[in-house]
C-alpha cells in the first residue's frame, strides 16, 4: 500500500505567549499544499520489527529514530502488527518549514489502519498523531485551518485558493526552530489573523505577518532577498513558512522563473487545492 505526504505553508504566524512550559502560545493558519513524499510498507514474513528505507533528499538522523519508526510502534503496542519494510522517498525538504517529517509520520498512522484494517476511531488516530507532534494530527485532517495553542489546537477556517498558484524556495540554509523561537519577542497582535484571512489575498501583504521574519530575515539576508524576489515576479502575497527556510508566493498566474533567479535553492511550483 502506497500513500502521498503531502506538505502544508503557514499563512501568517504570530507567537503571542511565552508559556510556563518554555513552550510558546502562537497563532497561524495552516494551509496544505500538493507538494508530496512517497510512503509505501510491504510486509516482511520471517521478521519481527520494520525496517525503514529511505531516498530521495537527505534525511538528517537515524533511520530507526524517525517519526515514521514512531508511528509504526505506537499502533504495534496495542495491534498485532506485522513486521514491515517501509519505503519513504523523500520529496519535501528537511527543516523548511513545511511539516514534511510530522505529514510522514500522520500518513504512516492511517496507512497503517487502512492496510491492517485495525480497529482504530478517528478520534483516536489523532490522539496518537498528537503524541507524535504537535501539528501532525493538522496532516489527518488536511484542510486549512486556525492553529493556535502551541500549534495543536485547530479550528476550520473559510478559505479557498483555488485560483492562485504557489512558487515555493527553499534555500540551502537550516535554520534551528529553537534558535528562531529566542529571538521572537513575543506579543499580541493588533488585528486577529482569523480576521486578516477573510480578506481578499491582495490585502495580505500590508496585514499578515510571520513573526520570526524579522529576526531570520536579519541574520539571513539571502531569505529575505527570495521573499522581495518572489514580489518582483509578480507574488500577490510573499511570506516565509514556519520558522523558514523555506519561502512562499501565491501568485494569480504562474510565472516563468529564469533559471538563475533562486541559485542553489530547491524550487516547486504548483497550482493550489483548496
Amino acid at each position: 500500500m502506497i500513500t502521498f505526504p503531502n506538505a502544508k505553508i503557514n499563512l501568517g504566524l504570530n507567537i503571542v505567549a511565552k508559556r510556563p512550559d518554555n513552550y510558546h502560545n502562537l497563532e497561524t493558519i495552516f494551509y496544505p499544499i500538493p507538494l508530496e513524499d512517497a510512503l509505501e510498507v510491504v510486509d516482511l514474513p520471517g521478521k519481527t520489527d520494520a525496517c525503514l528505507h529511505i531516498s530521495g533528499l537527505q534525511i538528517d538522523g537515524e533511520p530507526n529514530k524517525n517519526l515514521i519508526i514512531r508511528a509504526y510502534d505506537l499502533l504495534k503496542a496495542s495491534f498485532d502488527l506485522p513486521a514491515v519494510d517501509i519505503y519513504l522517498h523523500k520529496v519535501i525538504p528537511f527543516g523548511a518549514g513545511l511539516g514534511g517529517g510530522s505529514s510522514d509520520a500522520a500518513f504512516m498512522l492511517r496507512l497503517l489502519k487502512d492496510k491492517y484494517k485495525l480497529p482504530v476511531s478517528e478520534e483516536m488516530l489523532l490522539s496518537l498523531a498528537a503524541r507524535l507532534g504537535a501539528d501532525c494530527p493538522f496532516f489527518l485532517l488536511n484542510r486549512p485551518v486556525l492553529a493556535t495553542g502551541i500549534g495543536n489546537e485547530f479550528t476550520p477556517v473559510s478559505l479557498t485558493l483555488k485560483n492562485y498558484y504557489l512558487v515555493l524556495v527553499k534555500p540551502d540554509i537550516m535554520i534551528p526552530t529553537v534558535k528562531a523561537y529566542s529571538l521572537v519577542k513575543p506579543e499580541q497582535p493588533k488585528v486577529p489573523l482569523s480576521e486578516i484571512v477573510k480578506k481578499p489575498v491582495e490585502e495580505w501583504k500590508n496585514l499578515m505577518t510571520n513573526d520570526f521574519e524579522k529576526s531570520v530575515f536579519s541574520h539571513y539576508p539571502e531569505i529575505a532577498e527570495i521573499k522581495s524576489r518572489l514580489y518582483d515576479i509578480g507574488a500577490v502575497y510573499a511570506s516565509m513558512s514556519g520558522s523558514g527556510s523555506s519561502v512562499y508566493g501565491l501568485f494569480s498566474n504562474l510565472p516563468e522563473l529564469p533559471d538563475d533567479l533562486f541559485p542553489g535553492s530547491f524550487i516547486w511550483q504548483g497550482e493550489c487545492r483548496y
